[in-house]
């Protein structure tokens, strides 16, 4: 290995560990009460190395917030292989649903904290590209429905975002316990038994339009 490369793979090492610092913080003390100079203590290094690769705190949860996506989106874009587009979503559903139960708090930062927005509008990005690709794998499955005869007579972007919208909600309301605190029979249950009746909704779009 070059100098050049060691220097670059060293450079990648420190990243991660602050960003592995920084996301250890942000769940025990919250973000409020973490600042770069605890996250530098959290490594042994001085504020001044983390301020050398992140401008600030947002940034440091965008790039969290951006590893997620990267996650997510593999995760969803293996399901591509799945040839029917109406199974493709169901699937969708149920990887997505899975990644939010199993990653509540970075589920938390890449979709209601306004941290990683405020940091794009902080270096005039307009674009949420993460989104952007995470909802075209969304809305590519649901206009195939559509070409099979699915959703007739629906807008496919208003439709899309209606999916996305549903599942995000099942996801949020879990992830803030609000699902426990409606008096349901079964709240351990409701996610996926709400998501199974969605289902049947989505199946009946090929009947009734």
């Amino acid at each position: 290995m070059g100098v050049s490369e060691r220097k670059a793979k060293e450079k990648e090492e420190l990243k991660s560990l602050i960003l592995k610092a920084a996301q250890k913080l942000f769940l025990e003390k919250g973000i409020e009460q973490t600042s770069i100079r605890k996250i530098a203590n959290e490594i042994e290094y001085s504020p001044g190395t983390v301020y050398f690769y992140y401008k600030d705190k947002n940034d440091i949860l965008y790039d969290i917030h951006s590893q997620g996506f990267r996650k997510l989106s593999h995760e969803l874009k293996v399901l591509f292989n799945v040839s029917d587009p109406m199974e493709r979503i169901i699937a969708l559903g149920r990887v997505y649903l899975n990644f939010a139960i199993e990653n509540p708090d970075l589920y938390d930062l890449m979709f209601n904290m306004k941290a990683p927005m405020d940091f794009l509008n902080s270096i005039h990005q307009q674009d949420w590209n993460e989104g952007i690709g995470t909802f075209d794998v969304l809305k590519t499955t649901i206009n195939q429905c559509m070409e099979k005869g699915y959703f007739k007579g629906h807008e496919l972007e208003a439709l899309s975002f209606s999916v996305w919208s549903l599942v995000h909600g099942i996801a949020s309301l879990n992830i803030s316990q609000r699902i426990r605190g409606v008096n349901l029979k079964e709240p351990e249950m409701m996610v996926m038994k709400s998501y199974e009746e969605f289902i049947m909704l989505l199946y009946k779009g090929k009947k009734i339009y």
